[in-house]
């Protein structure tokens, strides 16, 4: 299944992108994926990054992930 994935701040200028596809069944094989896909510098960004998946927050890797769901990795931002 392939997930849309959208990137926000320093996770897009991690990742080197605003958005990707990704194909996984759950959302720690989409984590998975991504740190595969873009690196060690990725992956200390996404440890601080909240992740929505059709804009509920959740951390649990067992989250499924359907046709049509997109995730979002958001860093942590200021102000308010």
């Amino acid at each position: 299944m392939t997930t849309t994935v959208r990137f926000f701040a320093a996770a897009a200028e991690a990742a080197g992108t605003n958005t990707t596809q990704v194909d996984a069944e759950t959302l720690g094989g989409l984590q998975a994926a991504l740190l595969d896909a873009h690196g060690p510098e990725f992956e200390r960004v996404l440890a601080r990054c909240s992740t929505l998946v059709d804009g509920v927050r959740t951390e649990d890797p067992a989250t499924p992930l359907g046709p049509g769901v997109v995730v979002d990795i958001l860093p942590p931002f200021a102000g308010g």
